[in-house]
């Protein structure tokens, strides 16, 4: 279950760490970080699947994803006495996530390639990642670590063995290096992210996945588009119908029966 989820310099979020619980309900005015907030879940998704990058060229790039406002706010601009606006950037651009789950956390950076390096300018690379165990992420925490193309993972007697110099900067550490012998962590981590679903693009029209004739097959996740939503209700009445039978039968084996 997410812990925490953290957002920097995306969109309409500068700074923002939210703790989360079992059930979160997100509400505000039109305009307030909403939809960034779950967009910005949507990409931490996409670590794991390896299309990270692509999301955010079909996002216009990083340039149009970045927080538009300056990089600092003044006392006054705190108070209201003047609007919120953007002004020259100094500073590297950086696009920050990251997130917490019960057993594991971890963070992304991304940043801008060097000009002239590649012809996709305006697609971001990976600067920085980092997996840790526990709440926090602090030295002696940190399991995996990534900075440009080198990755490297702390042995059992807490020292660090370089895995590989060379990684992509388009690709994530979380796809190319994680194993169940050398990294099991980060393996537990991305087969968690693998599990999330979003529903937002879930279609009810007339040609709607969810309206067409699927085969069915036992379904205990609901798809992403609702293509096996007959499957999925099926699922939960029989294992319902089977828990349930199964605890009746267990009470009249003890001598009682309870509702």
């Amino acid at each position: 279950m997410l812990t925490v989820l953290a957002i920097s310099n995306y969109r309409s979020l500068r700074k923002l760490i939210v703790p989360m619980r079992g059930l979160n309900i997100i509400t505000g005015a039109n305009g307030s970080g909403k939809s960034s907030l779950y967009r910005a879940l949507r990409l931490l998704a996409e670590t794991a699947q390896g299309s990270l990058i692509p999301c955010l060229a079909r996002e216009g790039g990083l340039q149009s994803t970045l927080w538009a406002g300056p990089e600092s706010i003044s006392r006054s601009v705190k108070q209201g006495d003047f609007p919120v606006q953007g002004t020259t950037r100094d500073k590297a651009v950086s696009l920050s996530l990251g997130f917490a789950i019960d057993e594991f956390g971890y963070l992304i950076d991304l940043g801008l390639p060097a000009a002239g390096t590649t012809a996709f300018q305006l697609d971001p690379v990976v600067k920085q990642e980092c997996v840790w165990h526990g709440p926090l992420p602090r030295p002696s925490t940190i399991v995996a670590e990534r900075r440009g193309p080198v990755v490297r993972l702390r042995t059992k007697d807490d020292g660090w063995n370089v895995v590989t110099e060379a990684l992509s900067p388009f690709d994530t550490m979380m796809m190319q290096v994680a194993d169940p012998r050398n990294a099991p962590e980060m393996l537990t981590l991305r087969e968690s992210i693998r599990a999330w679903r979003f529903y937002d693009h879930f279609r009810t029209d007339a040609d709607a996945p969810a309206r067409s004739p699927q085969i069915g097959t036992y379904a205990p996740v609901l798809s992403d588009d609702g293509s096996d939503i007959a499957a999925a209700i099926e699922t939960i009445r029989k294992f319902w119908v089977r828990r349930n039978y199964q605890t009746v039968r267990c009470d009249i084996s003890s001598g009682s029966l309870r509702s």
